[in-house]
């Protein structure tokens, strides 16, 4: 998995560019999932032939960067989109617009909204009968949101074991510890009383990412736990909650590329 870690660091030193020259927050969270999407976008996903690909839907949409940045890496975005990000006029806005491309499926950035729309998709797809999947990342502070919960109890009723949601579970979230300001544990128990096959996982690590995804679920829907830093892969933003907001500047960003080396 060594490849996997050199291609998550090259996303992480994306997302520290992108977040320097826009200005723009949310680079705690775009590096808390940086090693999930490279996972996926590596070694999980069907993205060929495009018409059979499977889905991916960045539901909790603040971390866009990530997500731009897994996409460049992989040579689908190219170096004039991805210099036109959160400009006036650009390329790439903070939170994500499907009309820029091809392989942003869904405009999300109201939390909540894009597990749901996965779950319909997958809906679909089973009604088809084809053989696509539907992943979707969402956030810890995102699971407060009622419309996941109504999702929750939406998927088991109809066999949906061609979607898989991971939680982003990095404990911190706009103006705290998501477990302080709006508790939901034991999570890991609800949900499986919801009907959900549940795996809990270290977030950065890449086997078991790789592994939870693969893994079988007898016909159930599947949410990965995965446990994750906020601010992943530079000491000084990680599980630090002024990172959810806070500009990168010169010094932040030389100090970032230089622990991302």
């Amino acid at each position: 998995m060594d490849d996997l870690a050199q291609i998550a660091k090259e996303v992480r030193r994306t997302i520290i560019h992108l977040a320097h020259r826009s200005k723009g927050p949310h680079v705690g969270a775009a590096l808390s999932c940086a090693d999930i999407l490279s996972v996926l976008y590596f070694r999980v996903l069907r993205l060929d032939p495009w018409e059979k690909r499977d889905i991916f839907i960045l539901s909790k949409a603040h971390a866009a960067m990530a997500l731009y940045s897994t996409l460049h890496g992989k040579g689908i975005i190219s170096d004039e989109q991805i210099a036109g990000y959160y400009k006036d006029n650009g390329t790439l806005p903070a939170h994500l617009d499907r009309f820029t491309s091809n392989y942003i499926e869904v405009s999300a950035g109201s939390l909540g909204h894009g597990f749901n729309i996965g779950l319909g998709m997958a809906l679909g797809f089973k009604k088809k009968n084809e053989a696509r999947k539907v992943y979707t990342l969402i956030g810890d502070g995102e699971s407060q949101e009622g419309s996941i919960w109504e999702g929750a109890l939406f998927a088991p009723k109809l066999g949906l074991d061609n979607f898989t949601a991971i939680m982003d579970f990095n404990n911190l979230q706009g103006y705290g510890r998501a477990c302080d300001l709006c508790s939901f544990q034991p999570i890991k128990l609800k949900w499986e009383a919801f009907g959900w096959h549940v795996i809990e996982i270290d977030g950065h690590d890449y086997e078991a990412l790789q592994s939870a995804c693969m893994e079988n679920t007898n016909g159930k829907p599947k949410i990965i736990i995965a446990n994750t830093i906020k601010g992943k892969g530079v000491s000084f933003m990680e599980d630090q909650l002024i990172w959810h907001y806070y500009i990168v500047n010169d010094e932040h960003k030389a100090s970032a590329l230089e622990e991302l080396k």
